[in-house]
């Protein structure tokens, strides 16, 4: 048996006895005391509030594929579908590849994703120039890839594929730019994703699967574990451990977590039921947004992260409310729609897509709702763009370009809307936006204003455009006349109304 002499054991117990004090310093003086109650305190972050663009990007191994069954699902669920629908995917897989599961599988799709043609200043350069103030990049989807330079698991960008540090060298490129950086985390779902049954505590995996790990058993950590379990949870905290310590993430970006309604779960009922993994679970994911939150606090930094999904993962208060192509009808606390061009995330071959008109729509109405706005792409495997995306984002840009006062650093009006006229409205300091969706070919009242005399507005005037803009005070409301010159603008036309007074007041209902 091993002995410490006395000196030694001496020199030990000092050791530890700073050590406990200077962890004793470090929890009294963290911000955030490991609590939901503490955690709903979390400010909104300047950064986030004013910033309203954001880029998503879906790039991974599934971007190799770039096809889906007909109109079902997103791309990237195809790896988990191949397995999951074999009668249509294995054919197709014998196809193009020669072979299928178990001879040829997801993971040996994997040395495609090259990322051969990848330039990420150029992305960067095109990000900050259509006007996005942050990006999200997925550091790992739902099919256990990891998209940086992991210590932690042997299928990663940097060891297989690109072997390149993705996450890494795009928020190089973006900070260099001025843009925050969010690398996302969408490992919660992993469990159930090669298995046989999605969103339980305890599954197998796919028969098929289970054969590529016999075969090949470094496959396990790729497809597996089956089980959510502690092993597991501690791996799901560790990975994200890793980013953070890595690329220190401006947001925490989190997909939903559909365990915590599900297989006897449930989050939403008071008191919350749980079985013992996802309770676990459920306390080390508070334990991980504590610590982000502490860590970056202590750099002097501000975060923030999101509360995904119809069933919100966390209490409210905690990081803003957010859903794939959410649409709230009224004004709300701070939220983020993730939304697409087309109808996938990850790269879709042929995949058809919105009208300009109707993205900058929908990118007025989230704003003006108090939304940001994440549009998402999905690049190629080589890692050039979708011309048809790229054209939205250029178009984005350009509307952006001319009208962005009525965008970035604005807040909701006591309306967000007035439908019968086709408008959306935003605030600045003294400043009022109306915005027109449909080509303001007459008159026009903005009846929110009704009760105003002349004096408390100072000027009208059309973004983008040099004429004049006629207007008057009338019982309904200020009554604007548009010009014949309606400017440089397209898709929605923006009028700017200084008043005398600030716009914007807050609704306490809303605060975080």
């Amino acid at each position: 048996m091993y002995f410490l002499r006395p000196l030694s054991l001496v020199c030990v117990l000092l050791s530890l006895l700073i050590a406990a004090s200077s962890w004793a310093q470090d929890s009294a003086s963290a911000k955030y005391d490991g609590s939901w109650e503490s955690l709903q305190k979390m400010p909104v972050p300047a950064w986030f509030d004013d910033g309203k663009i954001g880029i998503f990007i879906h790039w991974g191994p599934y971007s190799v594929i770039g096809y889906k069954k007909g109109n079902r699902g997103y791309a990237e669920h195809v790896p988990k579908l191949l397995y999951a629908e074999p009668d249509h995917y294995y054919p197709y897989m014998q196809k193009r590849w020669g072979s299928t599961p178990p001879q040829f599988g997801y993971k040996d799709i994997i040395p495609e994703f090259k990322a051969e043609n990848w330039d990420p200043d150029a992305w960067a350069d095109l990000f900050a120039d259509v006007g996005a103030k942050y990006v999200v990049l997925t550091a790992e989807h739902h099919d256990g890839w990891a998209n940086w330079d992991s210590d932690l698991t042997p299928w990663n960008a940097a060891d297989k594929g690109p072997k390149r540090d993705l996450v890494g060298d795009l928020g190089t490129a973006v900070r260099k730019r001025g843009l925050k950086y969010a690398p996302s985390y969408h490992r919660e779902r992993h469990t159930g994703f090669f298995a046989n049954d999605l969103y339980v505590v305890h599954s197998e995996p796919r028969s098929d699967v289970a054969e590529e790990i016999r075969r090949v058993p470094e496959a396990a950590s790729l497809y597996g574990p089956f089980r959510l379990d502690k092993a597991f949870v501690d791996d799901y905290v560790a990975r994200w451990k890793e980013i953070q310590t890595k690329y220190q993430p401006d947001f925490l970006w989190i997909d939903d977590v559909p365990i915590f309604t599900r297989d006897g779960n449930d989050t939403r009922k008071s008191p919350q039921v749980f079985k013992p993994e996802v309770r676990y679970f459920y306390d080390q994911c508070r334990s991980m947004i504590t610590d982000f939150m502490n860590d970056a606090a202590a750099r002097g930094q501000d975060v923030y992260l999101n509360n995904k999904g119809g069933n919100r993962n966390w209490p409210e208060g905690v990081g803003c409310l957010e859903k794939d192509n959410l649409k709230l009808k009224v004004i709300g606390p701070k939220w983020e729609s993730c939304t697409t061009f087309g109808s996938s995330f990850g790269y879709l071959e042929g995949d058809g897509y919105k009208s300009v008109e109707r993205v900058i729509h929908e990118m007025v109405e989230v704003i003006s709702r108090n939304g940001n706005f994440l549009i998402n792409i999905g690049p190629k495997a080589d890692g050039t763009l979708v011309p048809e995306q790229v054209e939205r984002l250029r178009a984005m840009g350009d509307w952006l370009k001319i009208n962005g006062d009525a965008i970035y650093g604005t807040r909701y009006w006591k309306e967000s809307e007035q439908k019968d006229e086709q408008l959306a409205f935003t605030t600045r300091d003294k400043s009022l936006y109306a915005i027109k969706l449909a080509k303001p070919a007459g008159r026009f009242t903005v009846s929110g204003a009704a009760g105003w005399n002349a004096k408390q507005v100072h000027s009208v005037r059309l973004l983008g455009s040099e004429s004049s803009v006629l207007w008057s005070m009338t019982s309904s409301g200020l009554q604007i006349t548009p010009p014949a010159d309606l400017g440089t603008t397209e898709h929605a036309w923006v009028f700017e109304i200084v008043t005398d007074q600030e716009q914007h007041h807050p609704n306490p209902t809303l605060i975080q």
